[in-house]
């Protein structure tokens, strides 16, 4: 199988775990599926592979101490660029299934924050950590008003 394959194959991978996190967060198959760490395994092993592949003394040498130059040159090459995919892919998935447990959770909204991790993690954790400061400084009841309304029910 070539890089390219690989690299195709991998974007397709993570596509189901999105798809249900966004269409079906709710739903118990949902639940089941993200509590797993078997796409993390796969993709870790992919990444491994790829990695294995393309580390030598010179790349070692220029990811030990880097440089922008030796960062951008390291990448020109296409396996390196599929290495450095498959770990946005990794992590981007795995701060999406944060996100997703921690509004399972919380029932704070995440509908935005998950599709923004699918595309640009860091806005996405982002997104999520603002809509949960939102969330709890302006949409839930102080601590003392949910004591006086369960006083009064009483």
């Amino acid at each position: 199988m070539t890089i390219a394959q690989l690299f195709d194959l991998s974007n397709l991978f993570v596509l189901p775990f999105w798809a249900l996190m966004i269409f079906l967060p709710n739903w118990s198959v949902t639940r089941r599926v993200m509590e797993s760490f078997i796409p993390f395994v796969v993709l870790a092993g992919l990444y491994l592979y790829l990695i294995s592949g393309t580390l030598t003394a010179e790349t070692a040498q220029a990811l030990a101490n880097p440089k922008l130059a030796d960062i951008a040159h390291f990448f020109g090459d296409e396996r390196a660029a599929a290495t450095g995919w498959t770990h946005f892919l990794v992590m981007d998935l795995f701060v999406g299934r944060w996100v997703y447990w921690e509004g399972q959770r919380t029932g704070v909204w995440t509908l935005h924050s998950i599709a923004l991790c699918l595309f640009a993690g860091p806005l996405g954790l982002l997104s999520h950590i603002l809509t949960s400061w939102i969330s709890q400084k302006f949409l839930s009841k102080p601590a003392s008003e949910t004591v006086e309304n369960e006083t009064a029910g009483a």
